[in-house]
């Protein structure tokens, strides 16, 4: 098989410069793209959902490493680009203009799809908590996602420090976040004012008796005002303060030094 055409030349071929208005950044480097599309471990046969492909470059590593891949666009300049992968590969790759805001992901992506994806800044952060909230185990089977390296650090981090919030709770309370990757801002083009990260992120068991919506609930009143004690911070939320007294919970601290299973039991409580 003849190597593929560099990035570089597909992009000016087709005329696709980085749109700032829909947060894209494009990777160029193969080898890179061959690595991020590898942190899922093997998609030999497997589906995967990628939203925001732009010149295709990492769907490129992904069909390479034996995927078929749904890939959502909402850049219709891209779609000139995409359609030649498609023309490459056949049905393995399918095409879907939209807003991936606005898409019906299990029924596009199909049920155990591992999505894979280098973000549109704008948008990630949305799509994150889509995808890790509603019903559980979810539709995916993996989430491997470029993010700035403070959202990144947001998702993985530990009671106690500045970067703890609800961010780190929902990618903590049934599932495991790790980072795998940190991408430096000189791999992009147009290169970002930050570093990114690549963030994996698998299902685990949900805790019984938690309802989703009451573990939003209550992180969204603790860490909305984090400066606050938990006494002042929880009273958005009827009830959280008296279950938290009595499960042994000091309402004079505050919302970033309890540890997920000490909210995992706040929202079973007041589920």
């Amino acid at each position: 098989m003849n190597a593929p055409e560099p990035l570089r030349e597909v992009i000016a071929r087709h005329g696709l410069g980085a749109s700032k208005a829909l947060g894209q950044n494009f990777i160029l480097d193969r080898q890179l793209l061959a690595r991020i599309a590898a942190i899922p471990g093997s998609l030999e046969g497997q589906t995967v959902y990628e939203v925001g492909p732009g010149p295709g470059g990492l769907t490129r590593a992904l069909l390479d490493a034996g995927a078929s891949v749904t890939a959502v666009e909402r850049d219709r300049r891209c779609i000139p680009a995409l359609a030649e992968l498609q023309a490459e590969f056949g049905d393995r790759l399918r095409l879907i203009e939209g807003d991936a805001l606005e898409i019906d992901e299990p029924a596009v992506a199909g049920d155990g799809a591992h999505v894979v994806a280098n973000l549109p800044y704008n948008v990630g952060t949305a799509l994150l908590m889509n995808w890790l909230s509603g019903a559980w185990p979810p539709w995916w089977r993996s989430l491997t996602l470029m993010f700035q390296k403070e959202v990144a650090e947001r998702l993985v981090a530990l009671p106690g420090s500045s970067a703890y919030g609800r961010l780190s709770v929902a990618a903590q309370w049934r599932s495991k976040a790790r980072i795998a990757m940190n991408v430096n801002r000189s791999a992009f083009v147009p290169p970002p004012k930050v570093t990114s990260a690549v963030v994996h992120i698998v299902p685990a068991k949900a805790p019984a008796g938690v309802d989703p919506s009451i573990m939003e609930s209550l992180t969204q009143s603790a860490f909305g005002q984090r400066r606050k004690m938990l006494r002042s911070s929880l009273k958005s939320m009827p009830g959280a303060a008296e279950a938290a007294e009595q499960l042994g919970i000091d309402l004079q601290r505050r919302a970033e030094t309890l540890s997920v299973q000490e909210y995992i039991e706040l929202a079973r409580a007041l589920s």
